[in-house]
């Protein structure tokens, strides 16, 4: 199938249009930005709750910026009180940092991963579920693991709304609601479905 401006997808009961963004000449994702889609993040925090909620989980953590509304909702639904972030770039009021430098397929360059000291504390020796919108290459989601087992943390299982590609095989310790597949361009115009193997 050819997709031109945007493609469908169906989630949660809900359908959204998602616009084709071009990377490069030969790559194009479909841009899922969740922020401000308050009943998208209600229904995908509230299905998240419940298939991470076996996993006997103490702490929640979430990465800046895109997935902070999610995991509020996921927190709020689990009734817990508190979660961890993750930021990107460190900020003045932090206390004994713990960072780490990884790239992404979204973002130029390089960037860096910033987990407060006091939040670090807060990790050591919990059952930790990873919470985020979309995983694309896995680079954020790296430097997020790293940052929590430095920080003494047990990574249980990691959550996400979406995976994009078909790179990421299917494990016990991954929980996600669908996939996203990455473009690219076709000789009649537009955009197709773009074939990976998995890693």
């Amino acid at each position: 199938m050819i997709y031109h401006e945007t493609y469908p997808l169906n989630l949660c009961g809900l359908h959204r249009e998602l616009p084709i963004v071009p990377v490069n000449d030969d790559l194009a994702i479909a841009s899922f930005v969740m922020p401000g889609d308050v009943p998208l993040i209600n229904a995908c925090a509230q299905a998240l709750a419940e298939r991470i909620r076996s996993y006997e989980i103490d702490a929640l953590a979430a990465i800046e910026a895109k997935g902070l509304p999610l995991a509020h909702q996921v927190a709020t639904s689990l009734d817990m009180d508190y979660y961890v972030l993750i930021r990107k770039g460190a900020k003045i009021y932090m206390q004994d940092p713990l960072t780490v430098e990884e790239s992404s397929i979204t973002t130029k360059g390089t960037q860096l991963f910033v987990l407060d000291g006091r939040q670090a504390a807060y990790l050591k020796g919990k059952r930790v579920a990873l919470v985020d919108d979309v995983t694309t290459t896995g680079g954020s989601e790296r430097a997020a693991r790293c940052l929590i087992e430095k920080a003494g943390g047990i990574i249980v299982c990691e959550a996400f709304v979406l995976v994009e590609g078909n790179w990421v095989e299917e494990r016990s310790d991954l929980v996600f609601l669908g996939r996203l597949p990455f473009f690219e361009p076709t000789l009649e115009g537009g955009w197709k479905a773009k074939e990976q193997e998995r890693r």
